[in-house]
């Protein structure tokens, strides 16, 4: 019967804690400088073969969004501005 207040504030400063390393990890990606834009262009596009209109798109991107996701591939939840915007067909326009 003891343990179930520490269980309790364990569990709260569980939750604390991962709402926290969140809202760090969407900072790390998203208010970019625009000088940012290219290195991190450079590794989203390091994966294709298509390197020249990965960087093309993922440039024009960042500049408007202020984001790019990390990693090669995917992760775009956590810049919605890059995630949503679409070309006239309704693709992806970001890489």
């Amino acid at each position: 019967m003891g343990a179930r207040p520490y269980n309790t504030l364990l569990l709260v400063l569980s939750i604390l804690f991962l709402i926290t390393l969140s809202n760090v990890v969407e900072g790390r990606y998203t208010n970019l400088p625009l000088n940012a834009c290219k290195p991190r262009c450079t590794y989203r596009c390091s994966a294709t073969s298509h390197k020249k209109p990965c960087m093309l798109y993922c440039q024009k991107c960042c500049a408007t969004c202020r984001c790019v996701p990390p990693g090669v591939y995917g992760h775009k939840e956590i810049c919605p501005c890059y995630n949503n915007w679409k070309t006239k067909e309704g693709r992806p326009k970001c890489p």
